[in-house]
This record gives structure tokens, C-alpha cells and sequence, in this order.
């Protein structure tokens, strides 16, 4: 809870020689300015809108707003939604196209919407929406109100921006090392800029740096655990940039290596058809503007990420992605040993996704192992928050092999995982303490065509993979996979193609076995897998593929 703070204390904070700035009244052209210009404006609702009363955020349907706002309204009871209307960024839209128009009416209305805010939002009061003064909106805010301060002498601005900056640089409301504090330094900093105080200033600057030094490691990961938000990061900290050029403060040079570094990570976890990998928070629509890549097709991040893929700039490459790491953090999801394919130009095994931050069932479902292709202990108790450690890798340029243990279960658990290119084929070997399944979720794209004798076929038209289970170590196929599609009790079976969407999809729910080798043949229906001993051979359409499974439970 923040503290309260008196009005005397608020006012003080705020040198009045910095505080004379013109009124609407009082007529003078307006120019574009720094505090109203830039990337941290909306793309919608547009000014139009805005004046219409017709404001939608997040693609959803649009809400009607009156005159004198309900700033308790929340009609989709949607967090998210609440977040961007009690950020006012809306309102800045406003006055950031009357600085381009010169329309007076726009400004008029954005006095009154922020005027409304402050009035029926005061800190602390019992009619005061219960998500006014969340931290995040408060970082988000408080640009959109700096940029009106350009155009607005009064005292109700004066005292709620005196009130921001106190909010903003209390280290109890903080966010270290998460995008989130980035916000809160992009707001102290423009405020303290705006008004000269240099405490301010250096607090927002100095803290960047100390966060971002933990949010992006020496790799250029996002540490948040769903690669999508590197893109947010990414696009924020070019906001920070440009404001400490602004403030004519120098950019310290850690924070620009870390801004830098930031694409490699991004184009890593991009898809060859231009789309994210559905990893932890992030849907499947995610699709990123181009960024530099490392030269390097195959990239292990030590914050939990393996990607790879059979070269870039060419939508038919192969690609897949591990996760293993750290335990659970932000907007991870409990997907350790979790893996996704992509190949001949379609997605084979994806992820459940991301739909939103509502505390639902289905919500919580896409958080948990069952959501993910991961290998599951029977009988057993997941210990969510365990981290799972990369104990051997070999990457060469035609096969790459990774093998992955936690104690997830309570009990070790182990996954191996063989990519192989130019013959596509990948192939998972799990094993642990104790019996386990597996699951496969594929592409909503995909249809089973059939299911039988440990072998699943699924079609894309006249594109056809295979998914073939051994028991291992006798290696014979082993049969009774489950298809599940759309089940709701528990849930499982359901793709999130995009935020606040769902839709079913089918996953491959393996018998149980001691030890389950899985393999993925893409482009055929009709895969020969013949074993001699632990030596196998795949024969797929561009030529057969020799793999070994070792006593220890790992491929090569």
C-alpha cells in the first residue's frame, strides 16, 4: 500500500519557478514536443475516438465513455484492459495530435478527461477506482500528464504530478529488475526532467541501469521467461534512450549494451514463418518487426532457452526450442524439458499459449506442465518453482543433441532431445524415477489422420508427419495414445491463437511407460523405424537417420 502524503509536502517537492507553464487560454501555437511526441503514445483508441467517447483497448470491443468518466467501470473485467484505461494514455493521444493540429478541442477535452481523473481518483479515497494507484498504471500515467503539464497551469496537475514523482520514486513500490520498474524510471525521469530536479533525475537514471542489468543477462536474454516481452523491453528502453537525450543527461553505456543486445534474443525466438514461439506469456500472433540475428543457427541462452534452426531468412527451415533454467518467474510458465517443432514450413508441436492474466481455470491450466510437451512422473507431486539444469549439448551444423534433469517430481527426471536437419527428424528420449507420460501438442492446423500401433499421423491437405513411440530399453512400439481435443474437466486440448482467444486443438497424451522415446517425422505418413538394439534407424523421405540411445538415458 503507498504511504499517504500531505498536500503541503506534495507542492514542496516541485520548484514553482518550473512550474509556469501557458493555459489553454492563453493563445499561443502550439509546437511538437518531446513529453507529447514518441513511441510511448497508443496506437488507438485515435483522437477521433477519443472525442466519440468510443475507447477500445486490446482489440476489444469498444466501451462508450460519457462526458464525466467512470473511472470505476471495468466491463470485461480484464486487468489489462483496466491498466491502459488508468493510464491515460489515451488522454496524452490528445494532446499529442494537438500539437500536430492545432485543434483546440483536443486539448479541451484532455484537460477535462485529466482534470475528471484527479477529482474522482484522490489517493487514497474510498471512491477512488481500486486499480487508480497500482503501480504500473501510475509509471504509465505519468508521462501523459507531464506531456499536458506543456499546456496546463494548474494546481490539481501541479500537486498529482508532485504526488507521481513521490509514488514513483518510493524504492517500496519499485519493480527491480522487471519491465514494469523501466516504466516506473521512463515516468520519474520525464517528470524530474520536466521540472528540474536533478534527485529525480539521477534516481530514474541510476536505477535503469541497475535493473535492466538484471532483467537482460551478458547474452542479451530477457530474464522475464516469455521472449515477447524482450520486444516490449526492447521498444521501452529506446523510449528511456530518447528521454535521457531529452534531460541532455549522457546514456550510460551499460544500459545501451543491454538495449543492444536485446535483438539477438528476439530473433532467436522468431519462428521461420515471422512469428514468436508461443513460449511462456507470449501468444502465437506475436509477429516482430525483422532484427539483427547472431550468424550462429543454433543459440543455448543460460536464462533457459535453446533455439534452433536449419538456417535463417528461409521460411521452410527447420526450428524448435527447449526450455530448462531458472525456476519460474514473472511470465514463465512451468514448462521445463518443454519443446516445439517447426518444420517444412508448418508448426508440428506448439504451446498452449497465452490468453490473458485473469486468475481463471483455463488460466491456470496454460500456466501448468499439462499445457506444455513435457514429460510427466505418475503418481507423483509436481514441485512447481524447480529449476531444470542443461548437463550435456553437442551442436553440430547437421544434428544437435541437448540432455536436461531436474527434480521437478521430487524424484530426478530426465529428457534428451536429437535434432536432426537436412533429413528432418527429431527425436525424445524421457526416462526418470518412475513411470511416466508425455504429451504433444500440436498445431491447431493439424488433423489426425490416424492413430495406431504407437504411431499418430496428422495432416495439414496433402502434408502428412508422424509421431512414432518405443518403449525403451526393448524398443518396440508401444501403443495406446490418447487424442484429446476441447476437454474442459480438466482442461486439455485447447490452443490460445492470440490474446482473450482459445480454440481446440489436438494433443497426443502417450501411454505410460518407464522410458518413452518419441520421434517426429515431418512429411510422411508411412516413417520405418527399425531398431538394432539400442541403435536406430529412421527412414524418412529424404533419407534414413541413424540414432543410438544410450543406457543413460541420452541420444546422440
Amino acid at each position: 500500500m503507498f504511504r499517504r502524503l500531505s498536500a503541503l509536502s506534495l507542492v514542496a517537492a516541485l520548484p514553482l519557478t518550473a512550474l509556469t507553464v501557458a493555459a489553454p487560454a492563453q493563445a499561443r501555437a502550439p509546437h511538437r514536443t518531446p513529453e507529447c511526441q514518441g513511441d510511448w503514445l497508443p496506437a488507438t483508441p485515435t483522437s477521433g475516438d477519443v472525442m466519440s467517447g468510443k475507447l477500445s483497448f486490446l482489440g476489444l470491443p469498444a466501451v462508450t465513455v460519457g462526458k464525466d468518466v467512470d473511472w470505476r467501470m471495468d466491463p470485461y473485467r480484464n486487468r489489462s484492459w483496466q491498466m491502459v484505461f488508468q493510464s491515460l494514455r489515451w488522454m496524452g493521444r490528445l494532446v499529442a495530435d494537438y500539437e500536430s493540429t492545432g485543434e483546440e478541442d483536443y486539448l479541451s477535452r484532455a484537460v477535462e478527461i485529466a482534470k475528471d481523473w484527479v477529482t474522482d481518483n484522490p489517493y487514497g479515497g474510498r471512491t477512488t477506482s481500486p486499480y487508480a494507484w497500482a503501480e504500473h498504471p501510475v509509471a504509465l500515467r505519468a508521462p501523459a500528464l507531464v506531456c499536458l503539464s506543456r499546456y496546463v497551469k494548474a494546481d490539481w496537475l501541479k500537486n498529482s504530478l508532485a504526488l507521481h514523482a513521490k509514488l514513483l520514486s518510493n524504492p517500496k513500490n519499485y519493480e527491480l529488475g522487471h519491465n514494469h520498474g523501466l516504466d516506473q524510471d521512463i515516468g520519474l525521469l520525464r517528470i524530474g526532467c520536466r521540472y528540474g530536479n536533478p534527485k529525480w533525475k539521477n534516481l530514474a537514471v541510476s536505477r535503469m541501469v541497475k535493473s535492466m542489468k538484471l532483467d537482460i543477462d551478458g547474452q542479451g536474454a530477457l530474464r522475464e521467461q516469455a521472449p515477447r516481452y524482450a520486444i516490449y523491453v526492447h521498444d521501452r528502453l529506446r523510449v528511456a534512450v530518447d528521454t535521457i537525450k531529452d534531460c541532455t543527461m549522457k546514456v550510460p553505456a551499460a544500459l545501451a549494451t543491454r538495449w543492444e543486445s536485446l535483438p539477438r534474443h528476439i530473433s532467436a525466438a522468431t519462428q521461420p514463418n515471422g512469428y514468436m514461439v508461443p513460449i511462456g506469456d507470449g501468444p502465437a500472433d506475436v509477429q516482430p518487426a525483422a532484427f539483427d540475428h547472431a550468424d550462429s543457427t543454433v543459440q543455448v541462452f543460460n536464462a533457459g532457452y535453446v533455439f534452433g534452426r536449419t538456417a535463417w531468412g528461409d521460411p521452410k527451415s527447420a526450428y524448435y526450442s527447449i526450455r530448462f533454467g531458472p525456476a519460474l518467474k514473472f511470465h514463465g510458465h512451468e514448462d521445463h524439458m518443454g519443446v516445439t517443432y517447426y518444420a517444412q514450413g508448418r508448426s508440428i508441436l506448439t504451446e498452449a499459449g497465452f490468453i490473458s492474466y485473469e486468475n481463471t481455470p483455463y488460466r491456470r491450466w496454460t500456466l501448468s506442465p499439462e499445457a506444455h510437451n513435457v514429460p510427466i512422473l505418475v503418481g507423483r507431486k509436481f514441485r512447481g518453482h524447480t529449476p531444470t539444469a542443461l548437463v550435456a549439448k553437442s551442436v553440430r551444423k547437421d544434428r544437435q543433441t541437448f540432455t536436461f534433469t531436474d527434480r521437478a517430481y521430487g524424484v530426478p527426471r530426465k529428457r534428451s532431445v536429437l535434432v536432426n536437419h537436412r533429413e528432418d527428424v527429431m527425436a525424445v528420449l524421457d526416462s526418470g524415477g518412475g513411470k511416466l507420460r508425455n504429451l504433444w501438442h500440436l498445431d491447431p492446423g493439424l488433423k489426425v489422420v490416424s492413430n495406431s500401433g504407437g504411431q499418430v499421423v496428422v495432416g495439414d491437405g496433402g502434408w502428412k508427419a508422424s509421431i512414432v513411440q518405443l518403449a525403451m530399453p526393448s524398443c518396440k512400439p508401444v501403443g495406446g495414445q490418447r487424442v484429446v481435443r476441447g476437454q474442459t474437466s480438466p482442461y486439455q486440448g485447447w490452443i490460445s491463437p492470440g490474446y482473450m482467444r482459445k480454440e481446440p486443438a489436438p494433443v497426443i497424451v502417450s501411454p505410460v511407460a518407464e522410458s518413452l522415446l518419441t520421434v517426429v517425422v515431418p512429411g510422411t505418413d508411412r516413417p520405418e523405424v527399425s531398431c538394432s538394439g539400442r541403435t536406430l534407424t529412421v527412414h524418412t523421405p529424404a533419407g534414413s537417420v541413424t540414432l543410438r540411445a544410450s543406457s543413460s538415458g541420452t541420444l546422440s
